[in-house]
């Protein structure tokens, strides 16, 4: 067994406070990470540059959850459509932004699938067609997936900052990570799985490894680690 060190730093709010009131499902978090621990280079790069086979990993995750997790700025630079190709049944769609503005344009808005829920954790108000909207903090929000939305399984894709604050509220429970050994990316601002490199959170949270499958000729090799509770 493994623990995961570099990246089990994340602070755990007192006791009796929203992160330990809450109600949520179960949540998992996928990344890929650059041989030097980066999930994109300075200029925030979109994804599309680890193996085929990663990529049907990622569907694979998605299809075995309930609802997809997305911060704002993920969404724009990948520019995502949070679907699962084939199921008439689609994931619920979740994006978080802090002000809620979002260009109508973007292919989420314009590919069928899932329901989509957009959380807006700042007091800006907003409506979008066909969206529906929460004005809620994370945690709260997390509730609503699971309490009122029935959500089991929540798959987090990012970006590093949605899950900073993941990991504050200590509502990770399985990390993905696939480490692509052909690239470095380099740069002291190239953003890593919880966001602004140097900035850690406070405190540990203990993860076991679980999973490590070498993909033969990809230079990639997939990593699984669950929460330690």
């Amino acid at each position: 067994m493994a623990s995961l060190g570099w990246l089990a730093r994340a602070c755990i709010e007192d006791p009796g406070g929203e992160a330990w009131r809450m109600e949520r499902s179960w949540i998992s978090v996928n990344f890929a990470i650059s041989a030097d621990g980066k999930i994109s280079p300075v200029a925030k790069r979109p994804s599309g540059w680890t193996s085929e086979a990663d990529h049907r990993r990622l569907l694979e995750l998605r299809a075995g959850a309930d609802a997809l997790l997305v911060g704002k700025g993920t969404l724009v630079a990948d520019r995502m459509t949070m679907t699962v190709p084939g199921p008439e049944k689609q994931p619920l769609r979740c994006i978080v932004s802090r002000s809620g503005r979002l260009d109508p344009d973007l292919p989420v808005f314009q590919k069928p699938g899932g329901q989509i829920h957009l959380c807006v954790t700042g007091d800006a108000p907003v409506e979008i067609p066909g969206v529906m909207v929460h004005h809620q903090t994370l945690a709260g929000f997390l509730s609503t997936l699971a309490a009122e939305l029935g959500v089991k399984r929540l798959h987090c894709e990012g970006g590093g900052e949605l899950v900073r604050e993941l990991m504050e509220l200590d509502a990770i429970d399985e990390f993905h990570l696939t480490l692509a050994g052909h690239t470095i990316f380099g740069g002291l601002s190239a953003p890593t799985v919880t966001g602004i490199p140097g900035n850690f959170p406070a405190g540990s949270l203990d993860f076991e490894l679980s999973g490590f499958e070498p993909v033969a000729g990809t230079g990639e090799c997939f990593l699984s680690y669950r929460r330690l509770r």
